[in-house]
């Protein structure tokens, strides 16, 4: 028997390992993309997300030898795409508006956790926070992202 949950429900579940067998969302996880970055949700709530991932300049370097920053605005995206998908109800959907991302500091080697939170959350249109950091808590980079939620016949197909 088929079990629908919230996305929050659901991805509450996957993380406390208790997802009974056959559930399903409204969203797909774990994404395709998060799956072939290496990407672990380790945090969820409403409207918040934290994700991990193993970064190592041999695999998502770049000409400089450090990891690639089109990787970290992956992971930023990513969280906080999860972070608003626990808002989404059933019928509704979301995109992307725009990213933006300042980066501090290099990344050779490291587990490196993102956690997004909203600034302004509003019915259509939701700006996050992600704050990425290195192992050793220091601040890599820090993205702003703004959520459009669809509904209706632009949320159809989506």
């Amino acid at each position: 028997m088929t079990e629908k949950l919230s996305t929050l429900e659901y991805l509450q579940h996957q993380l406390a390992g208790t997802l009974p067998a056959g559930a399903t969302s409204e969203m797909k996880y774990p994404t395709a993309i998060s799956k072939l970055l290496g990407f672990r949700i380790t945090g969820i709530d409403k409207a918040y997300a934290r994700l991990e991932m193993d970064a190592d300049a041999d695999i998502h370097g770049n000409q400089q030898g450090t990891v690639h920053g089109g990787l970290l605005s992956e992971l930023a995206d990513a969280t906080i795409g999860t972070a608003h998908s626990t808002t989404i109800e059933e019928g509704e959907t979301f995109t992307s508006v725009d990213l933006r991302i300042s980066f501090f500091r290099p990344v050779w080697k490291s587990v490196l956790s993102a956690t997004a939170r909203p600034i302004q959350h509003g019915r259509t249109i939701t700006h996050y926070q992600c704050e990425i950091a290195r192992e050793d808590g220091k601040l890599v980079a820090l993205a702003a992202g703004t959520i459009m939620t669809l509904r209706g016949m632009v949320a159809n197909g989506r």
